[in-house]
């Protein structure tokens, strides 16, 4: 990764040699690996047991998980706040464990529309609650520094599995809890 990172300091005309820049490729391969250590983790790793017995089959809503994530067509960030909500069927997540989980995700190349569904889709797996909502509002690099440069552009993409997709109750309840609805 840093020969590559080498290649595209001199493809844009920048010279290796100067001060600045000196370690400046081998700085940028650990930051990417960093911002992309998704990859490097699997969803049993992050939950890591920790599921715990309870009798609750009320709302769980974990509300302004904040997230950074790499625009897979631009390899710009997009940065924002995602929210979960489950229905327990017997088991609650530990509170952490649902702010790993869309960690994990975001730290892969993405689009905000799979990241929204790859957190659900991962929350209801290791839950199986009666259903799962996540809703993600993002600011986007790739919109914002370049192309159409909008700077107030605010993207919101959600994902409504089992109750919160079949019962327009439940999906208010949650959309309420966020004050996201008028």
């Amino acid at each position: 990764m840093e020969e590559a990172y080498k290649q595209i300091i001199c493809a844009v005309g920048e010279d290796l040699d100067r001060e600045g820049l000196i370690d400046t490729p081998a700085r940028a391969a650990k930051a990417m690996s960093f911002i992309t250590r998704g990859y490097k983790q699997t969803l049993e790793e992050v939950v890591n047991g920790a599921l715990f017995d309870s009798d609750t089959s009320e709302m769980v809503v974990v509300q302004d998980i904040e997230l950074y994530s790499m625009c897979e067509h631009h390899l710009l960030p997009f940065i924002g706040k995602c929210h979960v909500a489950y229905m327990p069927t017997g088991k609650v997540l530990g509170l952490s464990k649902v702010a790993r989980i869309v960690e994990m995700y975001a730290r892969r190349l993405q689009i905000q529309e799979n990241l929204t569904k790859q957190i659900a889709e991962a929350i209801q797996t290791v839950t199986t609650a009666s259903g799962v909502s996540v809703i993600i509002e993002a600011k986007h690099m790739c919109m914002m520094m370049r192309g159409v440069e909008k700077q107030n552009s605010l993207m919101k993409t959600s994902v409504m599995l089992g109750q919160f997709r079949d019962n327009q109750s439940t999906r208010m309840e949650f959309l309420s809890l966020l004050q996201l609805t008028p």
